[in-house]
């Protein structure tokens, strides 16, 4: 079975690149455009990882990420900020919401991928590195 990936991402041209990316190496991309939503597909699927994107409409990243924390189940999934907020204190804030890493935009499609299996244990990788020699 395929390591599942939630992104939470509002923006459709962020979303595509980020699936296209994660699918072409293997990996099932869920994709929740809003916060709510994007708990709501965490509680039903629980996947391996979460990718949330910080500026969401209505419940931004941090609250989303807060409300995650929460619930025991979905506290032992990594979450990754994958963010344009890179001003000083964004990263600290970030990570003190509950995020386990952070991402910034635009994405770094040759980086991508090594940066994300970073944040996953060894049985849900799909080889990266293996893959690009």
């Amino acid at each position: 079975m395929k390591p599942v990936i939630l992104l939470i991402e509002d923006n459709e041209k962020n979303a595509y690149l980020v699936t296209f990316i994660l699918e072409k190496y293997g990996y099932q991309v869920i994709h929740a455009r809003d916060g709510e939503s994007g708990i709501s597909l965490a509680r039903q699927i629980k996947p391996d990882l979460i990718l949330l994107d910080i500026q969401l409409p209505v419940m931004d990243g941090y609250a989303v990420a807060c409300e995650l924390m929460k619930n025991e189940e979905l506290r032992v999934i990594p979450i990754i900020a994958v963010t344009s907020y890179a001003m000083v204190g964004d990263r600290e804030r970030i990570l003190a919401s509950g995020c386990v890493g952070y991402i910034e935009k635009p994405i770094n499609p040759v980086t991508f991928m090594t940066e994300i299996e970073s944040y996953l244990p060894d049985d849900k990788k799909v080889n990266v590195l293996r893959r690009e020699e």
